[in-house]
């Protein structure tokens, strides 16, 4: 079967997909939220392997894409103040706001700078005491943990032109937001395992409770995709509901008590608007007001008009799996990744940014379709 040879353990992946098709009878739409899982679901040809019953959807579980417009316009708006360095990660450069990217900021002359950790930032603002230091705090739980620590940092460090712009994003309030949707025809997830690693499993249970639904945690190889893809397929097929821990090598149910607690520490739960999904309710972090100081919405009393998102980009039918990214009329043509219409086709784990790079063959167009 195409593609094997490239898998780590050829002879359990054929194994997966041969249980997968002989214990499959009904038809079944599972959405995987991770955007590494999708860039693993389709770089690896699983799209094509499944049978014909199964269809894949991708959820929102690309920090990138779902940052709003208005976020993007905050941060616009201080990469242009004079006394600013604006740093971010190397992605959210090139994604649109209402008007230009943080890119176009920084070849006008804008301080805008590209870190791979917000610990770096703080020694930057350390080192620049005449300047104002933001990072772009953008992620899901995965990556609050060290944007919490570098505000605990500059707190002990006394750095006081550190701050971060929180655009901190969850994701158990997605998925249910997804499910409570009329058009929703999700029968199961397969949730993102390096959130869990940090959160644990414990957020989701009360959602396969409600909703009946099966959530299986997966890593991203494909032995672990399939692997999470045959235990939904069970679950359902025999007509059960709940969370199952494919990832348990690196995922415990109480998920990492420090990292968490150093969360808890900074940030408190707010609500937060979805790039094409609109505001969903306790779905964000915030920074907690005896670290205010150290909120950049606060510091530069950021009061900006609300924006309309990209009327040309679907990325919210994309992300909710009403759509696959061939649906949408600017694919490949006037949204790539070097001209992106919406931050799906921007960021390294956009689905849409997936399906230009790995989906090229007839098959996968058309076995992706909805």
């Amino acid at each position: 079967m195409k593609y094997l040879s490239e898998y780590r353990n050829p002879g359990l992946v054929q194994q997966y997909l041969e249980e997968i098709q002989r214990i499959t009878t009904k038809t079944w739409t599972l959405m995987e939220i991770c955007g590494g899982q999708t860039h693993s679901l389709v770089k690896n040809g699983i799209l094509e392997m499944l049978p014909s019953q199964i269809t894949m959807v991708h959820g929102p579980g690309c920090p990138v894409c779902v940052t709003s417009t208005d976020v993007i316009d905050e941060a616009i708006y201080l990469a242009q103040q004079p006394n600013v360095i604006l740093c971010s990660f190397g992605d959210m450069l090139r994604v649109p706001g209402s008007k230009k990217s943080l890119l176009e900021i920084k070849a006008e002359g804008g301080d805008v700078r590209l870190l791979y950790s917000p610990l770096e930032a703080v020694l930057l603002a350390k080192d620049h005491p005449n300047k104002e230091v933001v990072f772009f705090a953008v992620g899901f739980e995965t990556t609050a943990p060290a944007n919490a620590l570098s505000v605990v940092q500059a707190h002990k460090m006394g750095v006081q032109n550190y701050s971060i712009l929180a655009s901190h994003v969850l994701v158990p309030p997605a998925m249910e937001a997804i499910l409570e949707d009329e058009e929703n025809r999700i029968n199961a997830f397969l949730a993102a395992g390096h959130v869990c690693t940090i959160m644990g499993l414990e957020a989701y249970e009360p959602i396969a409770r409600k909703f009946k639904i099966p959530i299986v945690v997966t890593g991203f190889e494909p032995v672990d995709l399939l692997q999470g893809i045959l235990m939904a397929i069970l679950q359902l097929e025999t007509g059960v509901h709940k969370v199952e821990n494919q990832y348990a090598r690196a995922v415990q149910r109480a998920g990492n008590l420090v990292a968490k607690q150093t969360i808890n520490t900074v940030f408190e739960i707010s609500d937060r608007k979805w790039r094409g999904i609109g505001t969903i309710s306790q779905s964000g972090y915030e920074v907690k007001q005896q670290y205010r100081q150290f909120n950049a919405r606060l510091k530069f009393n950021l009061h900006l008009p609300q924006t309309e998102e990209i009327g040309d980009c679907i990325s919210g039918d994309i992300m909710k799996g009403r759509k696959k990214p061939f649906q949408c009329p600017n694919f490949g043509s006037n949204c790539k990744p070097d001209t992106p219409i919406g931050a799906p086709m921007v960021s390294s784990e956009g689905a849409c940014a997936a399906y230009y790079h790995y989906a090229t063959t007839l098959k996968q167009v058309s076995k992706t379709k909805i």
